[in-house]
């Protein structure tokens, strides 16, 4: 099996859930989660905290940002065991955010020799 990382990107109705939506929301993530889990196939995941910075350039210019107003804010990440990309993606269909306009950008783990 290969590695696969999931980068999620808020949904543009994100922000317009109630307290109710945004704790079934969540549950809808632990949930498939553990669904990941009980396959074997779930490696590592993390939330992301809005804000940051970015370091660009040959100079290593250092900028505020990325903001919570650009369209799309990556939240977190996925990396997940698959035989293929193609299986990835249809892993990723179950993403809790697609309802609400999220995206998911499914990338396989390049892995070096002796690494």
């Amino acid at each position: 099996m290969k590695d696969f990382m999931f980068i999620f990107s808020n949904g543009s109705s994100a922000g317009n859930l109630s307290p109710d939506e945004m704790q079934d929301n969540m549950q809808q993530w632990f949930a498939w989660i553990e669904k990941l889990k009980a396959k074997n196939i779930y490696v590592a995941g993390e939330a992301l905290i809005p804000g940051g910075k970015t370091v660009s350039g040959p100079k290593a210019l250092v900028t505020d940002g990325p903001f919570a107003e650009s369209k799309e804010v990556v939240g977190g990440f996925f990396i997940i065991k698959a035989d293929s990309m193609e299986e990835a993606t249809e892993i990723a269909k179950d993403c809790p955010d697609l309802p609400i306009n999220g995206t998911v950008e499914v990338r396989e783990v390049m892995k070096f020799d002796g690494m």
